[in-house]
């Protein structure tokens, strides 16, 4: 393919402006004004007589023909620069140790620069858990087609690929891209011509019931519905802003899109053969476990870790440490034995 079809404004930067993104995610309030995900609109009911043994809960689970040792994915966050790459690794060898899924950031970076690839080679680092390599779906409209992505699951050493949507973000983006016309037929070519599996996910404004099912249709693998009520994207590119208007007019959009568990919900509805991913706003081992009673097949953590990989591996293992005992104890607290019972439980119920 002609290279001058993929150089866009600002793609030399790329890397500046992933350090910016992670320094802004650091150190700025970036959530959405919907700080919850939805989660918190459900609670679980108390089983007094669990009647099953907290140790013999079963939290293991199968993504892309790999075992997990919980249903849990360490969401897309980050590549392409040094800082990005220790990060990474922090992300993969927790991951492999705990038996987490692992989902890279966008790896434009990698198919811009040759430098910037070792920060997306994590397989060596976690030989045994699935990992997803990623590409902003809107790439496939300036000219990146099968072979570019084949060649980032390969540079991964990857188990598939996620193509990501965050029309939003491109447009709030100084050098965004943001012709997303014909975007679900080039998605559908992707998947025809690919031989891993592709799936989806947005990056926090979430993705409903109809658009899950054209996905679907369309042969996508996997969703991420990666809805609303983590980081606001649009709020983390406002910082990056010097256009005024496009600045001013960011805040309207922080309690933009549409909560994480009630995109799950209209997405089994819509989509009950999918595998269905649920992010944006887990933040705890019990959303996770509601985003999995909500009909989640896997329970997606982003920004939420990001702090903890920069400070250390350690730092971050004590984290996931957390995390998975909150859902076994949930799990515990309704009797749910394992992720079947979990699936199927009748102890979560709406509030009001």
């Amino acid at each position: 393919m002609d290279d001058r079809n993929k150089a866009e404004p600002g793609t030399g930067d790329t890397g500046r402006r992933k350090n910016e993104h992670i320094e802004i995610s650091l150190k700025e309030d970036v959530n959405s004004r919907l700080t919850s995900g939805g989660f918190d609109r459900y609670r679980f009911r108390h089983q007094a007589l669990p009647e099953v043994s907290f140790e013999r809960i079963d939290t293991s689970a199968s993504f892309l023909g790999r075992r997990l040792a919980f249903p849990l994915l360490i969401s897309s966050m980050t590549g392409g620069t040094e800082e990005a790459a220790r990060i990474n690794r922090h992300l993969a060898e927790v991951a492999e140790k705990r038996g987490w899924a692992l989902a890279l950031g966008s790896g434009r970076a990698a198919l811009e620069k040759e430098e910037a690839i070792p920060s997306f080679q994590m397989r060596r680092l976690a030989p045994s858990v699935p990992i997803l390599a990623n590409l902003g779906a809107v790439q496939l409209s300036l000219g990146y087609d099968a072979d570019d992505c084949r060649r980032l699951v390969e540079l991964a050493g990857a188990d598939g690929l996620v193509l990501h949507l965050n029309g939003l973000q491109e447009i709030f983006q100084p050098e965004g891209d943001t012709d997303f016309s014909g975007l679900l037929r080039r998605i559908e070519k992707i998947c025809r011509e690919a031989e891993f599996p592709v799936g989806v996910k947005e990056v926090g404004w979430g993705i409903d019931g109809g658009n899950a099912r054209r996905l679907l249709e369309a042969g996508v693998r996997f969703i991420d519905v990666a809805g609303a009520g983590g980081t606001s994207w649009s709020q983390v590119e406002k910082m990056r802003l010097r256009d005024e208007v496009r600045r001013l007019a960011a805040d309207s959009f922080a309690d933009w899109g549409i909560p994480t568990a009630e995109c799950i919900v209209e997405a089994r509805r819509a989509a009950p053969s999918s595998c269905l991913i649920g992010s944006g706003g887990v933040k705890s081992g019990i959303d996770a476990a509601k985003a999995l009673a909500l009909g989640a097949d896997l329970a997606g953590f982003g920004r939420s870790l990001l702090a903890h990989a920069v400070d250390s591996a350690d730092s971050l293992d004590l984290r996931l440490s957390v995390i998975e005992f909150e859902l076994r104890a949930a799990m515990f607290g309704i009797g749910a034995p394992d992720l079947s019972a979990l699936r199927t439980t009748d102890r979560l119920t709406a509030i009001g």
